[in-house]
């Protein structure tokens, strides 16, 4: 069986991560090492970090950041910090069923080609009880791209949006090579997902593995967005998230052409889809000024292709200037 590692990152996470350390080591897979890499806790998180290991003999690096160095940053030290074959990413707030890595182990096995595989996961609250949602429900994950990813074209949906989360996720140390260093403007799980999807085999298993806990702290969490959300979000400004997609896409297509390998309608899609975000973020402050290069865009087909199609059509026209 091939060593797992877990990249496990930290911050003032003392009243949770107990409960996901005991459903780390209640696994049927031991794990090679823990990975600890605290962003600058004020709480008592380390302590219940090494009280727990040392208690059950687990093997555990604690890396310490003062200042933090951020969401993305911190997993990116934690997972260079590895060295099993696989490494599992891990909050400090979940708690994993059983059989999660037993179950994601062997679809590596199996599958030599796996880079990335993610997983389903039950939604709960800040006490630990469900709240009757699926992760994957709550990003609405589509029929449609369920099955894209698992006929093998994972690179077509990050094209468009993000749909797998990191702490579901398991990967292989092949990835963490391909993928570093991470860009700023990328959050880690998202790069990741889309490098592998980019150069190898990526998948995603629709059965709930973790319970993913929402209390209202989450650096990143999950959120369902009924129709006053999704209106909301249209009499946001328009700013930052263009200037961050446009970053985003910037820097996938300064690192394709540099991978090994890589196949060049990869590259060419990711410069395809870095002018489309030119086009998004150059458009004018009024509204009405939009419409034609909005039309134009269109008919390129880049909004279905490298977006939410008319839903961000709609948000180019309306969406105000900060």
């Amino acid at each position: 069986m091939p060593s797992v590692s877990v990249a496990l990152c930290t911050r003032n996470g003392a009243p949770y991560v107990r409960s996901q350390l005991d459903s780390m080591l209640a696994q049927s897979v031991a794990q090679h090492e823990w990975i600890v890499s605290d962003d600058d806790s004020r709480d008592a998180t380390i302590e219940v970090v090494s009280g727990v290991a040392d208690a059950a003999g687990q093997p555990v690096r604690i890396l310490r950041n003062d200042p933090p160095l951020g969401v993305t940053a911190n997993f990116e030290q934690a997972l260079a910090a590895t060295t099993g074959e696989l490494i599992a990413l891990s909050d400090q707030d979940d708690v994993w069923h059983p059989e999660k890595l037993a179950r994601m182990v062997a679809e590596f096995e199996a599958r030599p080609g796996l880079l990335l595989l993610a997983s389903d996961a039950r939604l709960v609250d800040g006490e630990g009880e469900p709240t009757g949602e699926l992760l994957l429900d709550t990003l609405y994950v589509s029929a449609g791209e369920r099955a894209r990813i698992h006929d093998g074209d994972a690179w077509g949906v990050q094209l468009r949006r993000n749909v797998l989360t990191g702490a579901t996720m398991l990967l292989r140390r092949e990835l963490l090579e391909l993928a570093r260093p991470f860009p700023a403007s990328w959050v880690h799980d998202e790069w990741l997902a889309t490098i592998a999807a980019a150069t190898g085999e990526v998948d995603v298993l629709e059965e709930p593995l973790i319970d993913y806990r929402q209390h209202g702290g989450n650096q990143i969490g999950a959120e369902s967005l009924g129709w006053a959300g999704r209106m909301r979000r249209l009499r946001e400004p328009r700013d930052a998230r263009n200037a961050r997609l446009l970053a985003r896409a910037e820097a996938l297509a300064e690192r394709l052409p540099e991978l090994p390998g890589i196949a060049p309608d990869r590259v060419a899609a990711a410069a395809d889809k870095l002018a489309h975000e030119r086009v998004r973020s150059a458009l004018p402050e009024a509204r009405w000024r939009r419409v034609g290069p909005v039309l134009r865009e269109w008919r390129t087909g880049r909004y279905g292709r490298f977006g939410l199609g008319a839903q961000d059509i709609l948000r180019d026209l309306v969406q105000p200037v900060g």
